[in-house]
């Protein structure tokens, strides 16, 4: 099972009501349609071997017996098959009749499960537990807590749950719901919440397939709607009266990797099943947000980017009244995080009733800053009726290259972080100064990658960008322009949109002779969409080098080839390993989502760890 990844598969079959050898015929051609689609487990629905709406026709002994010899046949006529099977069959136990799924691999039926409620044709199968004789095979385990098991592959464990009416042995990864319930208005909304719920309280995946096509319609519909559900969301599913056929790949690397960091137990009583499938590689066929921070939906993402910049302001906010501070500063270069760190000082001050001329923000241009950003910062500044204070830092910085020895034409990296501790020096001083507080500009993406200057930008005294990535800053920045322009502030939405149209730069090496940026930071550092998606399927999703590779190449493959992947890749697993001493040591910031790199309560991680099993794996591929 490469990556951890295998293919299911919901199906609902045409079925005719009592015609048994109709729907075993069109049950084993549904499967074999999933298992050549690379299906390694198929959920067919409730009772669809006879269909379910059956009605007293269940205490037919007739039907009850060519149900079981169907399902006989369909066990010899798939034995070839690499899937797990599970199909839905009224099994007499006992003296009593119950609603079962029957779990079938490669000729034998590895166990049988009972629905866990009573109705009317059917008995409460929730405390039946033992072994039964069924379609030509003895002593098969029945029971509803049964979790079967795949030998060597400690991922794929699987429970049954007929109706989604039962809770199953948390242990399992997949639970699987064969069910039958009409349609009816909401219907398909209250499915997906359910699946959404059950696969989020479990961290599990849920596949889901309803009775549809050739179910009675004397008193109800069904519409044979399937469903795939991972941890919260819904992978996969077909609109009731379509095609009743949905098909992903569930990712169970990623479900045991947010099992073990939330400290997953199982609670509830299992009884082991073993079997062991042939796994071949699942094909990719799952859709992936190609910027995992920022939603796709356009009004998901503006509710998502007003939630991130309440998140910001509040913090602030809070820490401004709990130091009693009424003044802050901060360094304004007229980029993207300077840009949104000074928004979020205006919001803040708006919240506690501070005067806007208090924010400072201060610009320090250097050997590489353009007439382009130095305007902008002036214009966010005034826009925002903020304090402007411009100190130049060229002859600071010669006169410091000038003690330490260095020679000014040596652009190297004592040139560039000479420039950003003289800065940061210039803002603690002027704090002191003001008896303000210093802001830090810096997003979760560069404290990612250490595209920080150590005790340079950073340091500060309250970093409000800290848990936000690049990706999801220009987002932030430009709903903060939409919200300036359905105001009218005509002014600071024509200078957000400048700003955003601007290159990302630290501007510390000398600017083009037309006076252009000459220093791009994803030239150097590599494109961060990628590495924001790298950060995010990492640490969210607990993916490895190779598997964050393929994720890669599945999902950009069409913007960036794959030498080019895998060299930036190396590059971000390189630096997030080697500047965890940079991460360490950060100042408080407020997280704003499910991945953080604070120290305090973010990653953990000691600072002097290696990095070279990460990197041996890259260079395997």
């Amino acid at each position: 099972m490469k990556d951890g990844f295998v293919t299911v598969v919901a199906v609902s079959p045409h079925v005719r009501v009592a015609d048994v050898t109709y729907n075993i015929a069109h049950i084993e051609q549904s499967v074999r349609k999933a298992a050549d689609d690379g299906a390694a487990l198929i959920v067919c629905p409730e009772l669809c071997v006879t269909s379910a709406s059956c009605g007293d026709l269940f205490w037919q002994e007739s039907l009850i017996t060519s149900a079981e010899q169907a399902v006989a046949r369909l066990v010899y006529n798939t034995r070839e098959l690499d899937a797990v099977v599970v199909v839905g069959a009224p099994v007499q136990y006992g003296q009593s009749l119950f609603n079962c799924a029957v779990v079938l691999y490669q000729g034998f039926i590895l166990g049988i499960v009972p629905k866990a409620t009573a109705e009317t044709h059917f008995a409460n199968g929730a405390d039946e537990e033992g072994f039964c004789a069924y379609a030509r095979q003895d002593d098969i385990a029945f029971g509803s807590n049964l979790i079967f098991e795949c030998d060597g592959e400690r991922y794929l464990n699987i429970a049954v749950s007929v109706g989604g009416a039962s809770s199953v042995p948390s242990a399992a990864h997949i639970v699987c719901e064969p069910c039958a319930t009409p349609e009816i208005v909401g219907a398909p909304e209250r499915r997906s919440r359910e699946l959404i719920s059950r696969s989020t309280s479990g961290l599990c995946a849920v596949v889901r397939a309803e009775a549809g096509w050739g179910e009675s319609s004397t008193d109800a519909s069904y519409g044979g709607q399937c469903l795939i559900a991972e941890k919260g969301t819904i992978i996969a599913e077909s609109c009731p009266f379509e095609a009743g056929y949905a098909l992903s790949q569930i990712d169970l690397g990623c479900l045991d990797f947010v099992r073990k960091s939330a400290g997953f137990s199982d609670e509830i009583e299992s009884w082991a099943v073993p079997f062991n499938l042939r796994f071949g590689e699942a094909s990719l066929t799952r859709s992936y947000n190609p910027n995992p921070f920022v939603p796709q939906n356009e009004q998901e993402r503006a509710a998502r980017c007003d939630h991130v910049f309440s998140i910001q302001a509040q913090g602030l906010a809070r820490r401004l009244s709990h130091t009693h501070s009424s003044r802050v500063l901060l360094g304004v270069s007229g980029g993207l995080d300077s840009t949104l760190a000074a928004l979020v000082c205006a919001r803040a001050f708006d919240l506690i009733g501070l005067e806007r001329s208090d924010i400072m923000c201060v610009t320090m241009p250097g050997f590489g800053t353009t007439k382009r950003t130095r305007g902008n910062a002036e214009k966010t500044a005034d826009a925002l009726g903020a304090s402007f204070i411009e100190i130049p830092i060229e002859d600071a910085v010669r006169q410091h290259f000038l003690d330490i020895g260095h020679d000014e034409n040596n652009h190297d990296v004592t040139y560039e972080n000479s420039q950003a501790r003289e800065r940061t020096q210039i803002l603690m001083d002027l704090a002191n100064k003001y008896n303000a507080l210093v802001v830090g500009t810096g997003d979760l993406s560069e404290l990612a990658l250490g595209w920080a200057t150590y005790n340079g930008d950073h340091m500060s005294m309250y970093g409000v960008n800290g848990g936000v990535p690049k990706t999801l800053i220009r987002h932030v920045v430009a709903q903060v322009a939409a919200r300036a322009e359905q105001s009218g502030d005509a002014q600071l939405a024509s200078t957000l949109r400048d700003v955003l149209d601007t290159p990302v730069s630290p501007e510390l090496l000398p600017a083009t002779g037309d006076g252009e940026i000459s220093q791009k930071t994803e030239d150097l550092v590599g494109p961060y969409e990628l590495h924001d998606f790298f950060l995010y399927h990492m640490l969210r999703r607990g993916a490895g080098p190779k598997k964050l590779y393929r994720l890669a190449r599945y999902v950009w493959g069409s913007t960036y080839d794959d030498e080019t992947i895998l060299t930036w890749l190396k590059t971000f697993t390189r630096r997030f390993f080697s500047q965890q001493f940079k991460r360490s040591c950060l100042p408080d910031g407020p997280a704003v989502g499910s991945v953080s790199l604070s120290p305090r309560a973010g990653l953990a991680m000691p600072s002097d760890v290696s990095s070279a099993l990460w990197l041996a794996e890259l260079e395997e591929l």
